[in-house]
């Protein structure tokens, strides 16, 4: 699991973002009442990052919570971290699905935790007042340097470690934010002595990002693990042994709104969500083009929880 999330100049993105999450999620928008609290107290306000998987992990969250009758709003699509986060804090938005070791670096950049037990144990600390986290999934979907098979056997490249010994220009393609993130190009430096350059493609590694792999008009690319093309186009991800992208699994962030019998239906997705199932799910999205509420609704009455 690794997500590209977008770039075209940080602040012009974000700027963006921040008006299609105020304007253009329509009465999803947890904002629309003007309150930096959501209007309905009764209400448990569901958010997902600008991603497939993450709407469809949102749309898990939500129909669960429906079936044992809590009224749920969702908000969809409204961004990266930047700014769904303030409005978590605020209180705009109840539940996220997040991804744990990008989550703790958000908030504690200095962390040296590396393992996923590690991580689990230093995000209650890391978080906010009035946020927690539930129980995460087995399911991990996070960033990863992935290149086509051909580079990988010509240069024989399969770790992070061996691109210090190719001499040809790198180039990464990505969303924006990747760019300040802490596994992003100076994390690469940092960590493995390896120099690339950075190219713009805001689409979370989809279609764009993989038609500029294949294309070579960039040499790595961020793909989120749990994306389907990596196998579809037998890309390799690169191996990451001194872990500079930390564990990512799939962890809801929730406000003090989800009370004990919200959170326990929340943490019944996360104990049936594993990363094969989560990209089962994808295919149905990517390939299959089905709706985010078909898939959800699927995968819950499979696994009994509807």
């Amino acid at each position: 699991m690794i997500t590209a999330k977008i770039r075209v100049g940080v602040a012009a993105t974000l700027a963006l973002g921040v008006a299609a999450a105020l304007t253009g999620c329509a009465s999803s928008d947890p904002l629309d009442s003007g309150s930096s609290t959501s209007s309905d107290s009764k209400t448990i306000v569901i958010g997902s990052q600008q991603y497939y998987s993450n709407e469809i992990i949102a749309e898990l969250y939500a129909q669960v919570l429906e079936k044992d009758g809590f009224t749920v709003k969702r908000s969809f699509n409204i961004g990266q971290r930047e700014i769904y986060i303030p409005q978590l804090e605020k209180g705009a938005i109840d539940v996220m699905p997040e991804y744990s070791g990008n989550l703790l670096q958000y908030f504690d950049k200095d962390s040296d935790a590396k393992t996923a037990d590690e991580i689990d144990a230093a995000l209650p600390d890391a978080l906010p007042s009035g946020l927690r986290v539930l129980d995460e999934a087995e399911a991990t979907d996070q960033d990863s340097y992935t290149v086509t098979k051909k580079f990988s056997e010509d240069n024989d490249v399969t770790s992070l470690a061996d691109l210090k010994n190719v001499s040809d220009k790198l180039t990464v393609g990505a969303n924006s934010e990747f760019q300040t993130r802490p596994y992003g190009p100076k994390g690469l430096k940092s960590v493995y002595g390896v120099d690339v350059d950075f190219k713009v493609v805001e689409d979370s590694g989809g279609a764009l990002t993989v038609k500029a792999l294949k294309d070579d008009t960039v040499q790595l690319a961020d793909i989120y693990s749990a994306d389907p093309s990596i196998k579809a186009n037998d890309f390799v991800s690169l191996k990451d042994p001194e872990n500079l992208i930390l564990p990512q699994n799939v962890i809801p962030v929730v406000s003090k709104k989800v009370d004990d019998k919200a959170a326990a239906d929340i943490d019944k997705v996360s104990k049936v969500l594993s990363t094969d199932a989560l990209i089962e799910l994808n295919l149905k999205s990517t390939v299959d083009k089905e709706k985010a509420s078909e898939i959800a609704k699927d995968f819950l009455t499979e696994k009994g929880l509807l």
